[in-house]
């Protein structure tokens, strides 16, 4: 008999996973990949703790797509949460079949977390998923009614949890039993929860910029929206500099400090004219090393240009900075 246990890199779901592993059920680790959780060495924790390969599977573009718009709303910033684990357990049911596997297995516990834990949260999860009695989910499941796994016999109810809340009380007690030592901090995964990411991702849904490449630029530097079609990205320190570099593509601008300046690369995408690019080079200016009253030289290129030219500008005031920056 084997389960797809769904494993986010928390103390939460490898608990479950291990539960019904220790039920004699084979398991199947799985991780979804989308690219708002923190990157977490999850495969290690599943090889030490339970002798098992994780399957890791990107979800991104899927994930993308309901982000525009989800159907059951956000949480208190851009969290999808309940599209999200209907999605996920979606993704789990068209993967039953190629592992010859029975059952999903979820690390959920009833009152948790406000938005998709609560008890209708949790039940309209399995109605839109379509695994209706086929998601057990150990750690809570005295709580809950009865699944098919339990039903036929293929688990034991009595050996399954009744955790119930926000207390993390029975999972660590649960962790110290099965020697678990290493784990993720709870809660600590989706950036999506964070209110200044997410209204960089407000804006990109705003301006119909909303992929993948984008997505990826917004984990880097200070981003400035200084035009209904153009944006800025300004590094803040050597290894965001030499990231937004391997960004640049056809139609963007590099913006940099002259050499006898310390200061960010920055990152032009959008359509750029001699205003903007005066603009950018204020901002690049404010946080160079110089004197901020007084002006100061930026080197700029087109990506399709193979010298810079040079702009003389004053560094642009907070107030300035506060206006366009998202």
């Amino acid at each position: 008999m084997r389960a797809l246990a769904l494993i986010s890199g928390g103390l939460d779901s490898i608990l479950a996973a291990k539960l019904i592993q220790n039920q004699g059920i084979e398991i199947i680790p799985i991780n979804f990949k989308i690219p708002f959780c923190k990157k977490q060495d999850i495969a290690s924790l599943i090889k030490e703790y339970m002798g098992l390969d994780l399957e890791t599977i990107d979800i991104s573009a899927d994930f993308l797509n309901l982000l525009a718009q989800p159907k059951h709303g956000f949480g208190s910033n851009m969290n999808p949460c309940i599209d999200c684990k209907i999605l996920m357990l979606q993704k789990a049911g068209q993967l039953l079949a190629n592992f010859g596997a029975e059952f999903v297995v979820t690390g959920e516990v009833v009152g948790q977390r406000p938005m998709s834990q609560h008890r209708q949260a949790l039940e309209l999860i399995i109605k839109e998923s379509g695994l209706a009695g086929l998601v057990v989910r150990p750690l809570c499941a005295l709580l809950l009614p009865e699944t098919v796994p339990e039903i036929k016999g293929w688990i034991k109810r009595e050996k399954l949890l009744g955790l119930n809340g926000r207390s993390r009380k029975g999972q660590f007690s649960l962790a110290k039993e099965f020697k678990f030592e290493k784990f993720a901090q709870p809660a600590g995964g989706c950036s999506l929860t964070n209110p200044e990411f997410a209204k960089r991702i407000k804006d990109l849904i705003k301006h119909q910029e909303l992929d993948m490449e984008n997505v990826e630029l917004l984990k880097i530097g200070r981003h400035f929206r200084i035009s209904q079609e153009a944006k800025l990205i300004v590094g803040r320190n050597q290894k965001e500099n030499n990231q937004l570099d391997e960004f640049l593509e056809t139609g963007d601008y590099l913006f940099m400090p002259r050499e006898d300046i310390a200061g960010p690369t920055a990152l032009g995408k959008g359509k750029f004219d001699n205003s903007m690019i005066k603009l950018s080079s204020e901002i690049v200016a404010r946080y160079c090393d110089c004197d901020k009253n007084k002006e100061t030289s930026v080197l700029y290129r087109h990506f399709q240009a193979k010298d810079f030219e040079t702009s003389v500008v004053e560094p642009a005031p907070e107030k300035i900075l506060s206006k366009f920056r998202i």
